[in-house]
């Protein structure tokens, strides 16, 4: 008999966690790459809109499931497995991301928060199922690389478009899905991850600057073009 290509047999077996375990892990691993070290609890507490007290508790438990390594007056990091749990929460989030942008045509700009809710439900086999239905794809509808099912994550070299020289033609690779209204406001104009971009004008004192995209002129303010990620 062939074998189920579908199986989550030859994957990690999944650590069984509750949603705020995964969405603490989640957010450490975000900071880690952020931070490119140590997370120190303010940080936390800001990212997930909680007081420091209550974080600190929850890092003492999840210091205590062994995901976390505390590193006294630096902040935590991940441990081997705490990773592999934020890996897996995050593959299942940009996965669905994906699923819900090309199979159920939900506009980019509502699929963060969809996700969000799906992510912690689903089974293994179920995410390798989605992966199969869209190709194995690499990237989610924001640019975001999404981790293989052994959860490796390939991570691209970019920059922010707020650092690129005027007369500079670059590819839009990728944005935060944080804002909706910056993702609407994006897709209205045409731009969206895979698109050339150049650079025509730059305004001082922290002015818009203007791209173009094909025969269309677009003015963009400094903080939308700081989101932005791009590759030369």
């Amino acid at each position: 008999m062939e074998p189920d290509p579908y199986s989550p047999a030859d994957r990690p077996a999944a650590t069984p966690a509750s949603t705020a375990v995964e969405d603490y892990l989640k957010a450490v691993f975000a900071l880690e790459t952020r931070l490119e070290g140590p997370v120190p609890t303010t940080a936390l507490a800001e990212r997930l809109g909680i007081t420091p007290g209550s974080v600190s508790a929850m890092l003492r438990r999840l210091a205590e499931l062994g995901l976390l390594a505390h590193e006294p007056y630096r902040g935590v990091q991940l441990t081997e497995e705490g990773r592999r749990v934020a890996l897996r929460t995050l593959r299942n989030h940009r996965l669905l991301e994906l699923f819900l942008v090309e199979v159920l045509d939900v506009p980019w700009d509502r699929v963060h928060d969809e996700a969000e809710r799906l992510e912690h439900a689903i089974s293994d086999e179920l995410a390798e199922r989605i992966a199969a239905k869209l190709g194995h794809p690499a990237f989610d509808p924001h640019g975001d690389p999404i981790p293989d099912e052994q959860l490796e994550l390939a991570e691209q070299a970019t920059s922010s478009l707020i650092d690129v020289e005027v007369g500079d033609r670059v590819r839009f690779v990728r944005v935060s899905d944080s804002d909706p209204s910056m993702l609407r406001h994006l897709a209205s104009r045409g731009i969206t991850p895979g698109v050339t971009l150049t650079l025509t004008d730059r305004q001082p004192f922290g002015g818009p600057l203007t791209v173009r995209l094909g025969e269309d002129a677009h003015p963009l303010g400094p903080q939308l073009a700081a989101a932005m990620r791009v590759t030369r």
